[in-house]
């Protein structure tokens, strides 16, 4: 019986392939910031890091050690806003998505 790919294996290869999902991706990211699910933010940041740039090339472009930036985006990690905005700058520049931020207002 063959081996399975693993979970980031195949994120990381659909992300590759599917500009569409590597956008969806990092959107779910930032959205969730936007809720104030800190958690669930870090969680798909992770994610996306992996299934796009990885930590290593992350921690070229930004100059800061890889562990450092593992841990930050880890479970009990607290990444402080001006890190965080660092991170969001590099993989925009690097992964070519782009975010987009408008003002909706509420239908009620």
């Amino acid at each position: 019986m063959p081996l399975t790919h693993s979970f980031r294996e195949t994120i990381r290869a659909r992300a590759e392939r599917d500009t569409a999902f590597r956008e969806a991706l990092f959107q779910e990211a930032m959205q969730s910031l936007l809720q104030d699910d800190a958690d669930y933010c870090r969680t798909a940041l992770r994610t996306y890091i992996n299934a796009t740039i990885g930590f290593e090339r992350l921690s070229e472009v930004l100059d800061r050690p890889q562990k450092s930036l593992m841990r930050m985006f880890g479970p009990g990690g607290n990444p402080t806003m001006a890190n965080l905005m660092a991170v969001i700058h590099a993989l925009q520049k690097e992964t070519g998505v782009h975010l987009e931020i408008r003002a909706v207002a509420d239908a009620a």
